[in-house]
């Protein structure tokens, strides 16, 4: 093994690991890092003068559930297979009368106790002969690092937009892997920070968790480390979601349609990217709902603020990437249906029970219409989610095995409801918490924001060109 050198004299540095077996707990065959960044604000290019050093403390390891579980191939459905990304978090904790000599510890012991309910989570991703994923649960465990920063966690700044640079370097990153399947399906590093706080950091593949069940996970696991049991334990039956033999496919299911980008949209993102965050208050979302209702159509008087807000920032974006008036525009957007599946998922279901449904649209109909026009769009969409359509989406994957396309496409993903706040360790509730990075440039973010949770964040990423005339429209609200 070659020790890991001092921090003055090395910023980046891959040193190989031994490999072995402990009782739960594993020394993980990967590859250790150090890395040093500079916090950056706005597009990146500018510095607070704050250079954050992440230095890895010893080896990874691989935490093992606490008890025997059960072995062999697990089932995901065909909800899960479409969002096989890994989706990386953070959860920075700090309590004024408690330090965090004792954070790793409880967290690794109570990760290993609450991989006993979610015991796919100790496993690793397979293709099953059917062509499909599927997890094998071996009990090999997730993946644990433990780290130092050189700072106090006021120093990491704003962490309400993505910052994939700075913000990555609080999750590990499975290095040399060459696919999902190499990646372990949750990954933890908790690091300690020079003020006594310290920042957990999760790497979870999509298609183990959505967002509703990923919560579910963080909170059993906080619950076992302040000594209780899971509030609510995982229902992991997921073949109450199969596909149907044979499949019927009795809805268009435009999600997964190929648009042709006719306006050349890939130039722009040739351009440097920039990474912006966005605050609605509660009265700009109010702005919004009465603007989209100011031709009194009584068609949208129920309308929601998501769908205000999706409207707003889609159309928002069909103008800053200057679109031809012929180009077809698709917004991809997830519908939780847990209470839209005729009976109802069980309660404590984990794993994916969201749906895409889609709009399309001519970008010069979008632009040259009012809000009005694209709220209407946003809203049949939402209505489109039916027991029918999500069974008929599941019946068409088997039939097919399509992937949604991006082609010419804004997918929209809503945090906002989520409860990233309400983990608690035993240190208090998190001070910040939110996401790393976007997974793919099409893709826009929105997440509550403040304490009251009803401002919402929509954090997105654009070529700075077009970036700069979003930023435009978004304060003419």
């Amino acid at each position: 093994m070659i020790p890991i050198t001092s921090q003055k004299t090395t910023h980046f540095f891959l040193c190989s690991i031994s490999f072995a077996k402990t009782h739960q707990i594993e020394p993980f065959s990967g590859f250790g890092k150090l890395g040093v960044v500079v916090i950056m604000e706005g597009n990146g290019n500018e510095s607070h003068g704050v250079e954050l050093i992440v230095t890895q403390v010893g080896d990874p390891i691989v935490v093992q559930p606490s008890e025997e579980t059960e072995k062999g191939f697990y089932f995901l459905s065909n909800l899960d297979q479409n969002i096989a990304v890994i989706v990386r978090t953070i959860y920075c904790f700090k309590s004024e009368g408690k330090g965090n000599e004792t954070a790793v510890e409880v967290i690794r012991d109570a990760l290993s106790r609450v991989l006993v309910y979610y015991y796919p989570a100790a496993g690793r991703l397979a293709i099953s002969p059917e062509g499909k994923l599927i997890v094998n649960c071996s009990g090999d465990g997730v993946v644990f690092v433990e780290a130092e920063a050189n700072c106090a966690i006021e120093d990491i700044g704003d962490n309400t937009r993505p910052d994939p640079v700075t913000l990555g370097k609080l999750v590990y990153d499975t290095p040399g892997a060459q696919s999902i399947l190499e990646i372990p399906p949750v990954v933890v590093q908790v690091t300690k920070f020079k003020c006594g706080g310290f920042v957990l950091g999760l790497g979870m593949n999509h298609c183990l968790f959505d967002g509703i069940a990923a919560m579910e996970f963080v909170k059993s696991w906080s619950e076992i480390a302040r000594g209780s049991p899971p509030q609510l334990p995982p229902f992991l039956d997921r073949t109450i979601l199969a596909a149907r033999n044979p499949p019927i496919v009795d809805f268009h299911h435009h999600e997964f349609a190929e648009i042709e980008d006719i306006s050349d949209s890939s130039d722009f993102y040739k351009e440097q990217m920039s990474y912006r965050s966005f605050c609605f208050s509660p009265d700009d979302l109010h702005r919004l709902k009465i603007e989209a209702t100011a031709d009194n159509d009584s068609e949208i008087s129920t309308f929601t603020t998501f769908e205000a807000l999706s409207a707003f920032v889609w159309r928002a974006r069909t103008k800053s990437l200057k679109m031809k008036p012929d180009q077809k525009t698709k917004l991809l957007f997830a519908v939780d249906g847990r209470s839209r599946f005729d009976p109802p998922l069980p309660e404590g279901y984990s794993g994916n029970g969201i749906v895409l449904t889609n709009s399309i649209c001519l970008a010069g109909d979008q632009v040259s219409n009012p809000l009005s026009f694209t709220v209407k769009l946003v809203h049949e969409a939402v209505k489109y989610v039916t027991d029918g359509y999500m069974r008929s989406a599941i019946d068409y994957f088997e039939a097919t095995r399509a992937r949604p396309s991006l082609a010419a496409t804004l997918l929209i993903t809503t945090w906002s409801k989520l409860q990233f706040h309400a983990h608690d360790f035993g240190w208090g509730e998190p001070v910040m918490s939110g996401p790393v990075a976007l997974p793919e440039k099409e893709v826009i973010l929105f997440l509550s924001h403040g304490k009251q949770r009803k401002s919402v964040n929509v954090l997105l990423g654009l070529p700075v060109s077009a970036m700069n005339t979003f930023e435009e429209l978004m304060n003419e609200i």
